[in-house]
Protein backbone atom coordinates (compact mmCIF):
# COMPACT_ATOMS: atom_id res chain seq x y z
CA UNK A 1 0.00 0.00 0.00
CA UNK A 2 2.98 2.51 0.57
CA UNK A 3 4.81 1.78 -1.92
CA UNK A 4 2.26 2.60 -4.34
CA UNK A 5 1.74 6.16 -2.35
CA UNK A 6 5.28 6.50 -2.62
CA UNK A 7 4.77 5.56 -6.38
CA UNK A 8 2.07 8.01 -6.35
CA UNK A 9 3.98 11.02 -4.96
CA UNK A 10 6.58 11.01 -7.66
CA UNK A 11 4.15 11.10 -10.46
CA UNK A 12 2.29 14.04 -8.91
CA UNK A 13 6.05 15.21 -8.79
CA UNK A 14 6.66 15.30 -5.65
CA UNK A 15 10.51 14.40 -5.37
CA UNK A 16 10.59 11.63 -2.93
CA UNK A 17 13.71 8.96 -2.45
CA UNK A 18 13.71 5.65 -1.45
CA UNK A 19 15.94 6.34 1.46
CA UNK A 20 13.18 9.24 2.35
CA UNK A 21 10.78 6.09 1.81
CA UNK A 22 12.77 3.75 4.27
CA UNK A 23 12.66 6.45 7.01
CA UNK A 24 8.75 6.55 7.01
CA UNK A 25 8.41 2.77 7.51
CA UNK A 26 10.99 2.48 9.73
CA UNK A 27 9.16 5.40 12.10
CA UNK A 28 6.03 3.67 11.55
CA UNK A 29 7.88 0.20 12.64
CA UNK A 30 8.48 2.18 16.06
CA UNK A 31 4.72 3.50 15.77
CA UNK A 32 5.87 6.84 15.70
CA UNK A 33 2.36 7.99 14.69
CA UNK A 34 -0.12 5.18 14.83
CA UNK A 35 -4.40 4.22 14.59
CA UNK A 36 -4.40 7.85 13.40
CA UNK A 37 -4.58 9.76 9.78
CA UNK A 38 -3.74 13.14 10.81
CA UNK A 39 -0.61 11.61 12.75
CA UNK A 40 0.25 9.83 9.55
CA UNK A 41 -0.47 12.52 7.16
CA UNK A 42 2.04 14.95 9.35
CA UNK A 43 4.80 11.96 9.69
CA UNK A 44 4.69 10.76 6.19
CA UNK A 45 5.14 14.89 5.20
CA UNK A 46 7.90 15.08 7.61
CA UNK A 47 9.59 12.34 5.97
CA UNK A 48 9.19 12.23 2.34
CA UNK A 49 8.59 16.55 1.91
CA UNK A 50 11.99 18.40 1.40
CA UNK A 51 10.58 21.27 0.40
CA UNK A 52 8.10 23.73 1.76
CA UNK A 53 6.89 24.40 -2.22
CA UNK A 54 6.02 21.09 -2.58
CA UNK A 55 3.71 21.03 0.13
CA UNK A 56 0.66 21.39 -2.13
CA UNK A 57 1.55 18.63 -4.37
CA UNK A 58 2.01 16.27 -1.40
CA UNK A 59 -1.67 17.21 -0.13
CA UNK A 60 -3.24 16.62 -3.70
CA UNK A 61 -1.70 13.14 -3.92
CA UNK A 62 -2.43 12.33 -0.36
CA UNK A 63 -5.98 13.45 -0.61
CA UNK A 64 -6.66 11.55 -3.80
CA UNK A 65 -4.76 8.26 -2.85
CA UNK A 66 -6.32 7.89 1.16
CA UNK A 67 -9.77 9.18 0.16
CA UNK A 68 -12.45 7.93 1.81
CA UNK A 69 -10.20 7.15 4.94
CA UNK A 70 -11.31 7.99 8.64
CA UNK A 71 -10.29 7.32 11.87
CA UNK A 72 -13.29 5.71 14.32
CA UNK A 73 -12.04 4.90 17.86
CA UNK A 74 -8.29 4.85 16.65
CA UNK A 75 -8.95 2.26 13.69
CA UNK A 76 -8.62 3.59 9.80
CA UNK A 77 -11.66 2.01 8.42
CA UNK A 78 -12.42 2.52 4.19
CA UNK A 79 -16.00 3.59 3.84
CA UNK A 80 -17.58 3.90 0.52
CA UNK A 81 -17.27 7.26 -0.91
CA UNK A 82 -21.37 7.49 -1.35
CA UNK A 83 -21.43 7.19 2.91
CA UNK A 84 -19.56 10.45 3.51
CA UNK A 85 -21.01 12.89 1.79
CA UNK A 86 -22.84 15.23 3.70
CA UNK A 87 -26.41 15.12 4.69
CA UNK A 88 -26.71 18.14 5.04
CA UNK A 89 -26.01 19.00 1.58
CA UNK A 90 -29.32 20.00 -0.52
CA UNK A 91 -28.79 20.59 -4.51
CA UNK A 92 -31.73 22.50 -5.49
CA UNK A 93 -33.17 22.15 -9.18
CA UNK A 94 -33.34 25.49 -11.61
CA UNK A 95 -37.17 25.99 -10.82
CA UNK A 96 -36.07 25.96 -7.13
CA UNK A 97 -33.56 28.20 -7.62
CA UNK A 98 -35.81 30.90 -8.97
CA UNK A 99 -37.80 31.29 -6.28
CA UNK A 100 -35.51 32.11 -3.89
CA UNK A 101 -35.16 36.06 -3.16
CA UNK A 102 -32.32 38.00 -2.68
CA UNK A 103 -32.28 39.70 0.66
CA UNK A 104 -32.28 43.63 -0.54
CA UNK A 105 -28.69 44.81 -0.46
CA UNK A 106 -25.62 44.93 1.06
CA UNK A 107 -26.99 46.71 4.41
CA UNK A 108 -30.03 44.85 4.68
CA UNK A 109 -28.12 41.41 4.63
CA UNK A 110 -25.56 42.15 7.45
CA UNK A 111 -28.28 43.91 9.52
CA UNK A 112 -30.40 40.56 8.85
CA UNK A 113 -27.13 38.26 10.26
CA UNK A 114 -26.60 40.28 13.19
CA UNK A 115 -30.24 39.31 14.13
CA UNK A 116 -30.25 36.05 13.37
CA UNK A 117 -26.71 36.02 15.42
CA UNK A 118 -28.76 37.52 18.59
CA UNK A 119 -31.96 35.36 18.30
CA UNK A 120 -30.76 31.73 17.18
CA UNK A 121 -30.32 29.65 20.15
CA UNK A 122 -29.47 25.92 18.55
CA UNK A 123 -28.76 24.20 15.51
CA UNK A 124 -31.10 24.22 12.46
CA UNK A 125 -31.31 22.68 9.03
CA UNK A 126 -33.20 23.24 6.22
CA UNK A 127 -35.70 26.06 5.73
CA UNK A 128 -34.82 29.54 4.44
CA UNK A 129 -34.45 31.61 7.46
CA UNK A 130 -32.50 30.06 10.73
CA UNK A 131 -28.09 30.06 10.19
CA UNK A 132 -27.53 26.07 9.19
CA UNK A 133 -26.78 23.50 6.64
CA UNK A 134 -29.24 22.84 3.57
CA UNK A 135 -31.85 25.30 2.67
CA UNK A 136 -32.52 28.50 0.97
CA UNK A 137 -31.31 30.32 4.12
CA UNK A 138 -28.64 33.29 2.90
CA UNK A 139 -26.92 32.36 5.62
CA UNK A 140 -25.10 28.89 6.79
CA UNK A 141 -23.68 26.40 4.26
CA UNK A 142 -24.56 23.23 1.74
CA UNK A 143 -27.94 25.22 0.62
CA UNK A 144 -28.44 27.35 -1.94
CA UNK A 145 -29.56 31.53 -2.08
CA UNK A 146 -27.90 33.82 -4.83
CA UNK A 147 -26.96 36.13 -2.28
CA UNK A 148 -25.55 35.19 1.20
CA UNK A 149 -23.03 34.77 4.08
CA UNK A 150 -21.26 31.18 3.77
CA UNK A 151 -19.87 30.17 7.33
CA UNK A 152 -19.18 26.71 8.27
CA UNK A 153 -18.37 24.82 4.59
CA UNK A 154 -14.99 24.03 3.84
CA UNK A 155 -15.08 25.23 -0.17
CA UNK A 156 -17.33 27.69 -2.32
CA UNK A 157 -19.86 25.31 -4.30
CA UNK A 158 -22.19 27.84 -6.20
CA UNK A 159 -19.90 30.44 -5.73
CA UNK A 160 -22.78 33.01 -4.89
CA UNK A 161 -21.15 34.15 -1.48
CA UNK A 162 -20.99 37.87 -0.95
CA UNK A 163 -19.29 37.31 2.44
CA UNK A 164 -17.69 33.85 4.42
CA UNK A 165 -16.92 33.40 7.68
CA UNK A 166 -14.42 30.95 8.17
CA UNK A 167 -10.19 30.44 8.00
CA UNK A 168 -9.68 29.67 4.26
CA UNK A 169 -6.13 28.86 3.18
CA UNK A 170 -4.86 29.36 -0.37
CA UNK A 171 -1.65 28.26 -1.97
CA UNK A 172 1.09 29.91 -3.80
CA UNK A 173 1.77 29.46 -7.30
CA UNK A 174 4.27 27.06 -8.40
CA UNK A 175 7.26 28.62 -10.08
CA UNK A 176 8.67 25.54 -11.34
CA UNK A 177 5.93 24.77 -13.65
CA UNK A 178 7.63 23.39 -17.21
CA UNK A 179 5.61 25.70 -19.33
CA UNK A 180 3.24 23.37 -22.08
CA UNK A 181 4.03 26.37 -24.98
CA UNK A 182 7.17 28.53 -25.21
CA UNK A 183 4.62 31.68 -26.75
CA UNK A 184 3.53 33.03 -23.09
CA UNK A 185 7.63 33.86 -22.57
CA UNK A 186 7.67 35.15 -26.30
CA UNK A 187 4.31 37.20 -25.49
CA UNK A 188 6.10 38.49 -22.46
CA UNK A 189 9.01 39.39 -23.85
CA UNK A 190 7.53 42.54 -26.02
CA UNK A 191 7.54 44.09 -22.51
CA UNK A 192 11.89 43.82 -22.49
CA UNK A 193 14.23 46.71 -22.01
CA UNK A 194 17.85 46.04 -22.17
CA UNK A 195 20.32 47.96 -20.42
CA UNK A 196 24.51 46.48 -19.77
CA UNK A 197 25.33 47.14 -16.02
CA UNK A 198 27.54 45.99 -13.72
CA UNK A 199 30.74 44.48 -13.99
CA UNK A 200 32.36 43.84 -17.97
CA UNK A 201 32.19 39.58 -16.84
CA UNK A 202 30.58 38.58 -19.77
CA UNK A 203 32.11 37.79 -23.40
CA UNK A 204 31.69 39.83 -26.91
CA UNK A 205 32.18 37.65 -29.54
CA UNK A 206 31.85 39.78 -32.45
CA UNK A 207 34.43 42.80 -30.41
CA UNK A 208 36.86 39.20 -29.48
CA UNK A 209 36.89 38.14 -33.16
CA UNK A 210 37.11 41.31 -34.68
CA UNK A 211 39.57 42.72 -32.42
CA UNK A 212 41.96 38.96 -32.80
CA UNK A 213 41.69 39.92 -36.26
CA UNK A 214 42.94 43.04 -35.63
CA UNK A 215 45.67 42.10 -33.76
CA UNK A 216 47.25 39.69 -36.09
CA UNK A 217 45.80 36.79 -34.96
CA UNK A 218 46.34 37.24 -31.24
CA UNK A 219 43.62 36.42 -28.82
CA UNK A 220 42.09 39.62 -27.29
CA UNK A 221 39.13 38.97 -25.39
CA UNK A 222 36.67 41.29 -24.83
CA UNK A 223 34.31 41.60 -21.90
CA UNK A 224 30.95 43.39 -21.67
CA UNK A 225 28.28 43.86 -18.69
CA UNK A 226 25.84 41.43 -18.56
CA UNK A 227 22.39 42.33 -20.64
CA UNK A 228 19.31 42.84 -18.87
CA UNK A 229 15.72 43.18 -19.12
CA UNK A 230 15.53 47.01 -17.30
CA UNK A 231 11.86 46.74 -17.17
CA UNK A 232 10.66 46.78 -13.51
CA UNK A 233 7.14 44.78 -12.84
CA UNK A 234 4.39 44.80 -10.52
CA UNK A 235 2.45 41.66 -10.10
CA UNK A 236 -0.76 41.30 -8.46
CA UNK A 237 -2.17 37.49 -8.30
CA UNK A 238 -5.59 36.80 -7.65
CA UNK A 239 -5.54 33.76 -5.65
CA UNK A 240 -8.00 31.52 -4.32
CA UNK A 241 -12.29 30.91 -5.05
CA UNK A 242 -13.19 30.87 -8.26
CA UNK A 243 -9.13 31.88 -9.66
CA UNK A 244 -9.00 27.66 -8.44
CA UNK A 245 -10.10 26.98 -12.02
CA UNK A 246 -7.68 29.01 -13.68
CA UNK A 247 -4.72 27.66 -11.54
CA UNK A 248 -2.55 26.05 -14.43
CA UNK A 249 -2.45 28.64 -16.69
CA UNK A 250 -1.48 31.11 -13.87
CA UNK A 251 1.22 29.16 -12.95
CA UNK A 252 2.32 28.93 -15.94
CA UNK A 253 2.02 33.31 -16.89
CA UNK A 254 4.12 33.22 -12.74
CA UNK A 255 7.31 30.38 -14.51
CA UNK A 256 7.31 32.52 -17.33
CA UNK A 257 7.60 36.04 -15.46
CA UNK A 258 10.11 34.81 -13.37
CA UNK A 259 12.33 34.21 -16.01
CA UNK A 260 11.94 36.78 -18.13
CA UNK A 261 11.25 40.19 -15.87
CA UNK A 262 14.80 40.54 -13.50
CA UNK A 263 12.71 43.44 -11.84
CA UNK A 264 10.11 41.40 -10.50
CA UNK A 265 7.98 42.08 -8.04
CA UNK A 266 4.63 39.89 -7.17
CA UNK A 267 2.27 40.07 -4.73
CA UNK A 268 -1.18 37.87 -3.83
CA UNK A 269 -4.77 38.84 -3.64
CA UNK A 270 -8.00 37.40 -3.04
CA UNK A 271 -11.21 38.79 -5.46
CA UNK A 272 -9.85 42.39 -5.07
CA UNK A 273 -7.35 45.00 -3.98
CA UNK A 274 -7.88 46.14 -0.33
CA UNK A 275 -5.40 47.23 2.35
CA UNK A 276 -3.51 44.41 2.45
CA UNK A 277 -1.17 41.97 0.50
CA UNK A 278 0.77 38.82 0.83
CA UNK A 279 3.81 37.10 -0.39
CA UNK A 280 3.33 33.98 1.04
CA UNK A 281 -0.57 32.55 1.50
CA UNK A 282 0.72 29.43 3.72
CA UNK A 283 1.77 32.64 6.31
CA UNK A 284 -0.65 35.38 4.50
CA UNK A 285 -2.92 35.48 7.98
CA UNK A 286 0.76 36.31 9.97
CA UNK A 287 2.95 38.24 7.52
CA UNK A 288 0.78 40.49 5.75
CA UNK A 289 2.04 44.12 3.79
CA UNK A 290 0.51 47.30 4.01
CA UNK A 291 -1.11 48.59 0.46
CA UNK A 292 0.51 51.62 1.35
CA UNK A 293 3.71 50.67 2.16
CA UNK A 294 3.81 48.82 -1.47
CA UNK A 295 2.79 52.54 -3.48
CA UNK A 296 5.66 54.20 -0.82
CA UNK A 297 8.37 51.70 -1.87
CA UNK A 298 8.25 51.05 -6.06
CA UNK A 299 8.46 54.25 -7.60
CA UNK A 300 6.06 55.34 -10.19
CA UNK A 301 7.76 53.78 -13.13
CA UNK A 302 6.95 49.97 -12.48
CA UNK A 303 4.69 48.42 -15.02
CA UNK A 304 1.78 46.73 -13.09
CA UNK A 305 -0.36 44.01 -14.14
CA UNK A 306 -3.31 42.24 -12.18
CA UNK A 307 -4.00 38.98 -12.92
CA UNK A 308 -7.46 38.02 -11.68
CA UNK A 309 -10.97 36.39 -12.79
CA UNK A 310 -12.56 39.89 -11.68
CA UNK A 311 -15.38 37.59 -10.89
CA UNK A 312 -17.26 38.64 -6.90
CA UNK A 313 -20.03 40.35 -5.10
CA UNK A 314 -20.36 43.93 -7.16
CA UNK A 315 -20.19 45.14 -3.27
CA UNK A 316 -16.54 43.72 -2.60
CA UNK A 317 -15.39 46.17 -4.96
CA UNK A 318 -18.14 49.34 -4.28
CA UNK A 319 -18.90 48.95 -0.71
CA UNK A 320 -16.56 49.61 2.86
CA UNK A 321 -17.14 46.45 4.34
CA UNK A 322 -17.45 44.58 1.18
CA UNK A 323 -15.06 41.94 1.33
CA UNK A 324 -15.87 38.53 1.02
CA UNK A 325 -13.40 37.36 3.97
CA UNK A 326 -12.96 40.38 5.93
CA UNK A 327 -14.20 43.72 6.99
CA UNK A 328 -12.60 46.21 5.14
CA UNK A 329 -13.02 49.90 5.78
CA UNK A 330 -12.59 51.40 2.70
CA UNK A 331 -13.91 50.06 -0.59
CA UNK A 332 -11.72 47.87 -2.90
CA UNK A 333 -12.48 50.79 -5.61
CA UNK A 334 -11.04 53.56 -3.52
CA UNK A 335 -7.49 51.08 -3.09
CA UNK A 336 -7.58 50.48 -6.69
CA UNK A 337 -7.72 54.11 -7.79
CA UNK A 338 -5.02 55.05 -5.38
CA UNK A 339 -2.63 52.70 -7.31
CA UNK A 340 -3.70 53.64 -10.19
CA UNK A 341 -2.79 57.09 -9.26
CA UNK A 342 0.68 55.97 -8.68
CA UNK A 343 1.28 53.23 -11.21
CA UNK A 344 0.11 54.86 -14.89
CA UNK A 345 0.91 51.82 -16.69
CA UNK A 346 -1.30 49.07 -15.39
CA UNK A 347 -3.46 46.06 -16.90
CA UNK A 348 -5.86 43.55 -15.98
CA UNK A 349 -5.11 39.95 -17.41
CA UNK A 350 -8.21 37.96 -17.01
CA UNK A 351 -8.35 33.88 -17.49
CA UNK A 352 -12.16 34.28 -17.80
CA UNK A 353 -13.20 33.54 -20.75
CA UNK A 354 -13.97 36.88 -22.67
CA UNK A 355 -16.76 35.49 -24.25
CA UNK A 356 -18.20 35.80 -20.68
CA UNK A 357 -17.35 39.23 -19.00
CA UNK A 358 -20.64 40.52 -19.90
CA UNK A 359 -22.33 38.55 -17.38
CA UNK A 360 -20.75 39.54 -14.57
CA UNK A 361 -21.29 42.62 -13.21
CA UNK A 362 -18.03 42.68 -11.19
CA UNK A 363 -16.12 42.52 -14.42
CA UNK A 364 -18.25 45.75 -16.09
CA UNK A 365 -16.79 47.34 -12.69
CA UNK A 366 -13.35 46.47 -12.76
CA UNK A 367 -12.68 47.05 -16.86
CA UNK A 368 -14.33 50.71 -15.96
CA UNK A 369 -11.50 51.36 -13.21
CA UNK A 370 -8.75 50.22 -15.01
CA UNK A 371 -10.22 52.43 -18.14
CA UNK A 372 -11.01 49.53 -20.26
CA UNK A 373 -7.01 48.00 -19.72
CA UNK A 374 -8.39 44.71 -19.29
CA UNK A 375 -7.10 41.74 -22.01
CA UNK A 376 -8.06 38.08 -21.54
CA UNK A 377 -5.39 35.47 -20.25
CA UNK A 378 -4.95 34.19 -23.90
CA UNK A 379 -1.75 34.53 -26.20
CA UNK A 380 -3.54 37.17 -28.24
CA UNK A 381 -4.71 38.93 -24.90
CA UNK A 382 -0.93 38.98 -23.99
CA UNK A 383 0.74 40.19 -26.91
CA UNK A 384 -1.85 42.99 -26.87
CA UNK A 385 -1.01 43.80 -23.01
CA UNK A 386 2.69 44.07 -23.23
CA UNK A 387 2.27 45.92 -26.15
CA UNK A 388 -0.11 48.54 -24.53
CA UNK A 389 2.68 48.73 -21.67
CA UNK A 390 5.66 49.06 -23.93
CA UNK A 391 4.29 51.81 -26.19
CA UNK A 392 3.15 53.52 -22.32
CA UNK A 393 5.90 56.05 -20.48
Amino acid sequence: MLIEFFLKLKEGGVPVSIKEFLTLIEALAKRVAFGSMEAFYYLARAALVKDEKHYDRYDRVFAAYFKGIVQVDEIALLIPEEWLKKLAEKLLSDEEKKLVESMGGWDRLMETLKQRLEEQKGRHQGGGKWIGTAGTSPYGAYGYNPEGVRIGQPESRHRRAVKVWDQREFRNLDDTIELGTRNIKVALRRLRKFARIGAPDELDLDDTIRSTAKNAGWLDLKMVPERHNAVKVLLFLDIGGSMDDHIRICEQLFSAARVEFKHLEYFYFHNFLYERLWRDNRRRAAERLATWDVLHTYPHDYKVIFVGDATMSPYEIGYPGGSVEHTNEEAGAVWMQRLLAVYANAIWLNPQPQSMWDYHESIRITRQLMGERMFPLTLDGLDRGMRLLSKAR
